[in-house]
């Protein structure tokens, strides 16, 4: 990997905010992209990191969830799971595409484009330094906080 810090991205999300990468220069970024709010994984893997949430912060990081769903779903995802942290809202794929997460996945047997489940961890400085893709959910956000207490 480089030391090229990654492109600058900004993106409307949840509680009036908007997500600037630049913006968060200092700190360590966790995004995790996950395909749908309100589904049984993606609500256990907001759930893990919102259950360590505390210890993301005392490692001096920051939690961002991006999907497709609109602010509004995400307001209501958000709220519902009580999650500390903000959600982006990329309708239109443009983050998405800068990460490389779309895929072609299969779902009840027909072919659909949707967002691969995958985490990214930028350091201080703004560069990549980790990334999982094809994600499992158990275990998955411990791994995460893991390695961001290594930064």
């Amino acid at each position: 990997m480089s030391d090229t810090p990654f492109p600058d991205f900004t993106l409307p999300a949840t509680g009036g905010t908007t997500f600037n990468l630049a913006a968060k220069a200092g700190k360590v970024v966790v995004i995790y992209f996950y395909p749908k709010d309100s589904t049984p994984g993606c609500t256990t893997q907001g759930q893990n990191f919102r259950d360590l949430h505390g210890e993301f912060v005392a490692a001096g990081a920051e939690i961002l969830g991006i999907s497709r769903d609109s602010l509004k779903s995400h307001e209501n995802f958000k709220a519902k799971q009580a999650f500390p942290f903000e959600l982006g809202s990329d309708s239109d794929e443009t983050v998405c595409n800068l990460f490389g997460v779309m895929k072609m996945k299969n779902m009840y047997g027909k072919q659909v484009r949707g967002i691969e489940r995958s985490t990214f961890v930028i350091d201080r400085q703004g560069v990549l330094r980790r990334e999982w893709r094809g994600v499992k959910v158990p275990g998955h956000v411990q791994e995460v906080l893991d390695f961001v207490k290594t930064l």
